[in-house]
């Protein structure tokens, strides 16, 4: 067992092939099965279609796990990354300017993602998709590298349930509803102290200040999950490895549902029963993977989405920068026209799909 799960370089095959997963419905995924129930108006299409979007405020879609998803999948490969940095305090130093470093970068590219090179610094969104991975990722490393597993809990639980006090006792000036988008603390603290342009909500960001400090704990979920796959705890036995993610998966599931009653699933406020519930389907979704792929070896069907995968942050980054569009277009758009006019919207998305992923298999 001792190489199960690694292909030649040492990596997670589960964790890539899942990553690209993930990716995939960003890089156009989405726009093949939209497509496709528009195509033909097959109701469980046109649900799923419904579940690639993002919900207006309380609740939860299929399309609000991917962001958080692939924080945990950042916490998971932590403890495999700091295995192979850390030789002991000699180069404890450069381990955290490693940590410190990749977070900050993270910031900065989310910023240049947002603003393209613009120096128009009043009209800037600030907040991203990739600062909010760098720095809950960050964070939760520190906290990761400074504790044992005790005091890792402790924190983890001590900023669910604080976060969820703050929120609840203290709202926005004047507001009646403490969760609600206009009277909520996160929204007020983002007004006050976050300069710039705002993103989702009229209010605030949807990766403001506040908001990123449960996001913590996304990371560290996923920090807990990749050191019990490297702990030679129950190393002989991989099913009970498997059997006992899955149940913290389903636990963490009816734990997020049970919190919704008090403190409503929001992707937004990345409220604290969010956090349970997609870190129990993200713990759940990783375990089978971790099964057919790492213990059950059925890995050539993985390579599709390893190619995206192990390229995840450049093809978020290149979406903004690559017109994919325009060269699917070149490259396909004589074949396309062969077929009937309402096929056209989803060969396109395919199309594009092929393209970006062609692009990301020459780095492989």
């Amino acid at each position: 067992m001792e190489n199960e799960g690694k292909s030649t370089s040492g990596r997670l095959l589960s964790l890539d092939a899942l990553r690209g997963f993930d990716m995939f419905w960003i890089m156009g995924g989405e726009g093949i099965f939209i497509a496709l129930a528009s195509l033909t108006g097959w109701p469980v299409l046109e649900w799923w279609a419904g579940q690639l979007q993002h919900g207006k405020w309380h609740g939860f879609h299929f399309y609000d796990m991917i962001f958080p998803l692939f924080l945990f999948m950042a916490g998971v490969s932590f403890p495999f990354s700091m295995a192979k940095r850390y030789h002991g305090p000699e180069n404890r130093k450069s381990l955290y300017r490693h940590v410190i470093a990749r977070g900050l970068i993270l910031v900065l590219l989310g910023i240049i993602y947002n603003n393209a090179i613009s120096f128009d610094f009043a009209n800037m969104r600030y907040g991203s998709v990739l600062g909010r991975i760098g720095l809950a990722w960050m964070f939760g490393a520190l906290i990761f590298m400074n504790t044992n597993l005790r005091s890792r809990i402790i924190w983890f639980w001590g900023i669910l349930i604080g976060y969820w006090l703050l929120l609840r006792f203290f709202p926005a000036p004047g507001a009646t509803d403490p969760f609600s988008m206009e009277g909520n603390l996160d929204g007020y603290i983002d007004r006050l102290l976050l300069p710039g342009k705002f993103c989702c909500y009229e209010y605030g960001d949807s990766e403001g200040i506040m908001s990123t400090i449960p996001a913590i704990c996304t990371a560290l979920l996923g920090m807990f999950t990749g050191q019990f796959i490297r702990a030679d705890y129950l190393k002989e036995w991989p099913y009970r490895k498997v059997l006992y993610m899955a149940a913290s998966g389903v636990v963490l599931i009816i734990l997020g549902q049970l919190w919704n009653l008090v403190f409503p699933i929001n992707k937004y406020l990345w409220s604290s029963s969010f956090v349970c519930y997609v870190g129990g389907m993200s713990l759940v979704l990783f375990t089978l993977f971790y099964l057919v792929i790492d213990i059950w070896k059925f890995q050539k069907w993985t390579f599709f989405f390893r190619v995206i995968g192990m390229n995840s942050i450049t093809i978020y980054l290149a979406g903004a920068i690559i017109a994919f569009e325009h060269t699917s277009k070149f490259l396909f758009g004589g074949l396309i026209k062969l077929f009937p006019d309402n096929w056209s919207e989803l060969l396109g998305a395919m199309a594009y799909v092929a393209t970006a992923w062609l692009f990301l298999y020459l780095l492989y």
